[in-house]
């Protein structure tokens, strides 16, 4: 496959939007049209690029491919080391169409900064598909953190009035669980060169780093903090409304679509593996809190009176269904959850594009100034039709398949939390029902509504690939399954086997300290 190629694919992929970005600072910012057109060149090439990788990645593989390591900072056992397997796959798929999307729905919504904007959006996705992609800490720390400064300007320079405030506040929530991985991160570092007298930041290295129980523990501890922040899990999601809200409507989509689910692939690729025996432990904890992040954010939901905060909790709610499917540690919870993340970033994305173009049109964003629009945008109500009907998980839809996979996993782990998390399903139908009854049905109360335009065709064009994606992932998911089959279950595998030998190991120093107790007595 790699041979076949020839290039490094992988870091072509990760860099190119890198290079895109530096070439715009020598574009003259008058050349609006044109600094657009190159942006949205650059991303779908990009998307291009990484259908390559999906094509070319073997399904009869459950390892790490497209693998490129070079050695970085020897001395510290720093290396330039990518690689993927079936679940980053995905999620590098998903950021690449997002991003064509973002840029396109972008066209008329910027007005000021178009070309500082295009840089930001460029720099963004580098730093997104660098996190999917690394397997070296370090790497995997420097891309993490990287993502954080374009979004930080594009919510702060691009976003609405309190934009300064919904920056500053995500940067700071974000770097406070960054600094807690920070230290967890050196401290296996320097537990796995006490053990072996090698330093490493390889991850694959650093699976199997003795430690004790109570380490285990805390750095477990520590590297949840962060990436509970990032999903966000209950009670550390209190900066997303602020971050979506003032967010323009493509950052909504990014920060939605792909920032979260950096996250979630935090706890699978590295929190979950590293310590798994801490994991384990923390099963009913951190279900307890999916479950909490499930109703209430589909309650809180329902009392929003503005369209884009409704679909921000939205995502608590959401994101909750993919936690609670990932420590259930069965085969169905976890697939359910990877398909889940994209599932989310495709009709959550959708939805805020949707509310991004209304609010182009009317210049507002509360549901009680609208009303029977789906008598003057009728193509506009068709398309929010359908994408609220994945949202709320309709059958044929890819929210379906998702939810579903995730009660199932959950109900063969824990039948009660299964139980309660299917009511999220009740509660979200709910909320979002009754807000496209508001919106869409009924007469036409206000008269600013009754000249507004349908869709253009450039915003059609934006949705068509989503409607498709959202049938698609529907109705053969499969086609997506045979990809991430053989990497899930070589995953579940590895994290039983080393959470096993722990217990057993732990009842071997029991034993001997029984044994020595009896003898002294």
């Amino acid at each position: 496959m790699e041979t076949f190629l020839k290039i490094p694919l992988l870091s072509v992929v990760t860099f190119l939007p890198l290079v895109g970005a530096l070439l715009l600072l020598f574009a003259p910012r008058e050349r609006e049209d044109w600094i657009k057109g190159f942006a949205l060149g650059v991303t779908l090439l990009d998307f291009v690029l990484s259908l390559a990788l999906f094509i070319y990645f073997d399904d009869g593989v459950a390892g790490m491919q497209f693998v490129e390591r070079v050695p970085w900072i020897k001395q510290w056992g720093v290396s330039y080391y990518m690689g993927i397997d079936g679940i980053s796959l995905l999620l590098i798929l998903l950021t690449t169409y997002l991003m064509v999307l973002s840029i396109l729905s972008s066209w008329s919504a910027i007005e000021k900064g178009i070309k500082e904007y295009m840089i930001a959006f460029l720099l963004l996705e580098t730093g997104m598909i660098g996190t999917f992609c690394a397997l070296d800490l370090v790497l995997f720390y420097i891309f993490w953190e990287f993502t954080l400064i374009p979004m930080y300007l594009i919510i702060g320079v691009w976003g609405g009035p309190r934009r300064v405030y919904a920056a500053v506040k995500f940067f700071l929530y974000t770097m406070a669980g960054s600094v807690l991985m920070l230290v967890a991160i050196l401290a296996v570092y320097f537990l796995h060169a006490k053990a072996t007298g090698h330093y490493s930041f390889d991850l694959f290295a650093l699976y199997n780093t003795p430690m004790s129980l109570k380490a285990q523990l805390l750095l477990f501890a520590a590297f949840a903090v962060a990436f509970a922040i990032k999903v966000p899990m209950f009670p550390f999601h209190t900066w997303l409304p602020d971050a979506h809200v003032e967010a323009p409507t493509a950052g909504s989509v990014i920060l939605a679509g792909v920032l979260l689910k950096m996250g979630t692939y935090g706890f699978i690729r590295f929190a979950i593996p590293l310590f798994p025996y801490a994991a384990h432990k923390a099963i009913p904890w951190v279900s307890v809190l999916a479950l909490i992040g499930i109703i209430y954010g589909a309650l809180v939901s329902m009392m929003q009176d503005d369209l884009k905060k409704l679909v921000a909790f939205s995502s608590v709610s959401h994101l909750g269904f993919v936690m609670l499917g990932m420590f259930a540690f069965t085969v169905q919870g976890v697939q359910g959850s990877i398909y889940q993340m994209l599932n989310h970033g495709v009709s959550t994305g959708a939805l805020f594009l949707l509310v991004g173009m209304v609010y182009e049109r009317r210049h507002t964003r509360l549901i009680a100034d609208f009303g029977g629009l789906a008598r003057v945008m009728p193509v506009f109500a068709v398309f929010f039709m359908i994408v609220a009907l994945s949202s709320i998980a309709l059958p044929g839809t890819n929210g379906f398949v998702g939810e579903f996979l995730i009660l199932l996993g959950t109900f063969r782990s824990n039948p009660v939390y299964a139980v309660l998390g299917a009511t999220g399903v009740i509660w979200g139908a709910a909320y979002m029902l009754w807000m496209f009854q508001r919106v869409m049905f009924g007469p036409v109360t206000k008269p600013e509504n009754e000249g507004l335009s349908d869709l253009s065709p450039r915003e059609v064009l934006t949705l068509v690939p989503i409607v498709i994606m959202i049938f698609w992932m529907g109705i053969f998911p499969k086609f997506f399954f045979k990809k991430m089959d053989l990497s899930v279950e070589r995953y579940l595998r590895d994290v039983k086997g080393r959470y096993e030998m722990v217990l057993k190991a732990e009842e071997a120093k029991a034993f001997v300290a029984r044994s020595q107790g009896a003898r002294e007595r």
